[in-house]
């Protein structure tokens, strides 16, 4: 594991000789009381839109928009507004969103408000209702009908797009999905973009304006709908403001107790080494002070899952119908799913009204997890820092205890949208009159880094256009290569580059001064697909190309390789879907059972097979500089042996994959094997074979109500 660096560029020094903290008393700094005082429920009142709502809904009517609005202040309300308008007119809405767990939340909630025969949903694995007038999606679908609206010559029936968390434009892995979206979309069809954290809306709103020959209004509002106020915890259990008081013309800085006790040289801690804080005795203190409910971010699953551990039944037991609601609720929502019902945490959840939530678990469980804090029936959840954007369920409190985070490969400072997206739980609109940013002292955390992050503007948004090969294709499914080229200089990257200063000096070094960096990257593509003959000399697509064209999948040429050269199996479904598994997998594997354990000998021949067939494949991709997934029998033994009913439990606790790794991974080989389905045409018993397959693996656990 990397070490962890600050702003400072320089790593943290750790020290084993600093006294621990044993016991955690609660106390608070005199100049808190009128804070606390402020702690309640806001007297109800009619709704009156504010503002910005009101100018983005005039806004759209005549224009594209871009809302800018903190967590909580409405964004959704102005959607579920024009998407009302629209289906008055008996026209078509398609909102688009980055997660499944957002899309299936804003889907119950339509379905709520329009009905359910007028809200379809499209999430890969799940599809309902598709021809309804307004339709809940992720992005992916949405790009991927512009890809067949583009090929068919057919317009988009929709007259209104909605992109949901636009600030996933400046995603590294997924944001050039929606900067297609952006350039493919016809220009008779307004855009609305809804987001709490873009630095630069007024710069995208520019790009769409040139690409799109209509305005685009920008509606910016920095006012919280709950005001934030920042506190630390002292590891004596004593809460002090992290901040002083405003003074006009002055910047803030730390309190100045907080400010010694980060000058002191032997600190006093909450835990020594890897070990977590007293979350019992913490949990005590927020309740002394009426700061509960809370979500602690925490740096790992691990940590998530141990921290409910450490929590006791003190509150939930001085609170007997509480306690009483919360146990009915637990059961109701795990009535009829035995896998549910049975699950590991669930004791702690009767007994300490505190739940773990992280990518770790099943879709399903996150689930009751996010209603019973929803419902106001949790004291804590603990996460990590990927829960807090997209999914709603705030909290009075949010207890950050790192000022860094794990970004898939390295431990970075967290962004100002990131802390941002995180801070944005406190504060419930309704229910709070305010909420409370509590920052925990630790090994790993930057006080005054996280001083700065507070008064912060968001992140701006930079292109991640790249090109890959299910883009090349189904691109020139439609277009010639010269007009290629001239939808890539739409890209918002194209238009960075124009930007003065760092902003285009960095967009230049990445795509070239002209975009040509990115065009020959297109080239490349392209020039690997006509030596594998899917493209002409010319840039036409082959038979092949057509057929792979329809493989909107991660590796679309190596699935598209061992199709072509019979490679997968034909008849048997389980089989197929291991093998599929096996392309889909991102867990690297140190240790190859192939060779040291019993497999099933059909699963083994199968695998050898296409590993050393694909071999060749594989190294011209790998020579030209493109990708090829390292093909592992891990994650297709365990969907062998799951196509083949093993238990759920067995086979989770026998191996290395996590529930929710492991339901993703179930999931994520489904959408292949969708995709390959669709080659009935070309190859109708391997896109049977595929249906079959996909009915296999697609069953509870990993599939429920709930998900």
């Amino acid at each position: 594991m990397k070490k962890r660096f600050y702003s400072s560029k320089r790593p943290y020094k750790n020290s084993t000789e600093r006294p621990e903290t044993k016991h955690m008393k609660p106390g608070s700094e005199k100049s808190l009381r009128h804070v606390f005082k402020k702690i309640g429920i806001p007297e109800e009142s009619r709704f009156i839109p504010d503002p910005f709502q009101v100018q983005a809904i005039a806004a759209i009517k005549k224009s594209d928009c871009l809302v800018t609005a903190p967590t909580g202040a409405g964004k959704t309300w102005i959607a579920e507004q024009v998407a009302q308008t629209v289906l008055q007119k008996k026209g078509k809405v398609w909102y688009a969103t980055p997660l499944k767990a957002l899309t299936n939340s804003i889907h119950a909630r339509f379905s709520m408000l329009f009905g359910k025969e007028n809200v379809g949903i499209l999430t890969g694995d799940i599809k309902e209702n598709p021809d309804a007038p307004i339709v809940i999606g992720t992005t992916e679908i949405l790009r991927n009908q512009l890809y067949d609206a583009m090929h068919t010559g057919e317009d988009l029936t929709c007259d209104l797009i909605i992109l949901d968390e636009a600030h996933f434009l400046g995603d590294e892995q997924r944001g050039v999905v929606w900067e297609e979206i952006m350039i493919y979309l016809p220009v008779r069809i307004p855009l609305l973009l809804l987001s709490a954290t873009i630095g630069n809306p007024f710069q995208i709103a520019q790009w769409l304006e040139s690409i799109r020959g209509k305005k685009c209004h920008v509606i910016k509002n920095n006012d919280r709908p709950v005001p934030l106020f920042p506190l630390f915890l002292h590891p004596s259990g004593t809460l002090f403001p992290l901040m002083t008081s405003p003074v006009p013309g002055q910047k803030q800085k730390l309190h100045k107790k907080v400010f010694k006790f980060n000058s002191t040289k032997n600190k006093p801690v909450m835990a020594y080494g890897r070990n977590l804080p007293p979350f019992g005795d913490i949990l005590n203190i927020l309740d002394r002070y009426h700061l509960l409910p809370a979500i602690f971010f925490l740096k790992s699953r691990a940590e998530c899952d141990q921290a409910i551990k450490l929590c006791d039944s003190t509150l939930l037991d001085k609170d007997p119908k509480r306690k009483a609601a919360l146990l009915d609720k637990i059961n109701e929502l795990v009535s009829g799913n035995a896998h549910l019902a049975n699950h590991n945490h669930r004791q702690y959840l009767e007994q300490t009204a505190t739940a773990a939530h992280h990518s770790g678990h099943l879709p399903a469980w996150k689930v009751v997890v996010e209603t019973l804090m929803a419902e106001g029936l949790l004291d804590a959840m603990f996460a990590t820092s990927t829960v807090a954007a997209g999914v709603n369920f705030p909290a009075r409190s949010v207890v950050v205890l790192n000022s860094d985070r794990f970004n898939g490969v390295e431990f970075m400072p967290l962004n100002p949208s990131e802390f941002q997206q995180m801070s944005g739980r406190a504060g419930r609109r309704g229910m709070d009159n305010i909420g409370f940013c509590i920052v925990l002292p630790g090994k790993f955390m930057d006080l005054n880094y996280v001083a700065k992050l507070l008064s912060s503007p968001s992140t701006d948004i930079e292109s991640q256009i790249t090109i890959n090969f299910s883009m090349v294709l189904n691109l020139l499914l439609s277009h010639t290569p010269d007009q290629i080229k001239m939808l890539l200089e739409k890209s918002f990257a194209s238009h960075s580059i124009l930007s003065g200063k760092k902003r285009g000096k960095k967009a230049r070094k990445k795509f070239g001064t002209g975009l040509e960096l990115l065009w020959l990257d297109f080239l490349d593509h392209m020039d690997f697909l006509a030596d594998e003959k899917f493209v002409t000399d010319n840039g036409t697509l082959t038979e092949d190309g057509l057929w792979a064209s329809k493989l909107r999948i991660d590796a679309p040429l190596m699935v598209a390789q061992s199709i072509r050269e019979n490679l997968l199996p034909q008849n048997d479904p389980a089989l197929l879907a291991s093998i599929i598994g096996s392309f889909v997998n991102e867990k690297e594997f140190s240790d190859d059972p192939l060779y040291n354990q019993a497999l099933p000998k059909r699963l083994k021949e199968a695998f050898l097979d296409i590993r050393q067939e694909l071999k060749p494949f594989a190294l011209k991709l790998l020579k030209k500089g493109f990708d090829a997934p390292n093909l592992f029998i891990q994650p297709s033994l365990m969907l062998y042996l799951w196509a083949h009913d093993k238990p759920w439990e067995e086979l989770i606790t026998q191996s290395d994959f996590a529930e929710g790794d492991f339901a993703r991974l179930v999931l994520r080989t489904s959408e292949n094997l969708r995709q390959i389905s669709k080659l009935k045409e070309t190859f109708p018993q391997i896109a049977k074979t595929a249906r079959e397959a996909t009915d296999l693996i697609l069953k509870e656990p990993v599939v429920t109500f709930y998900s």
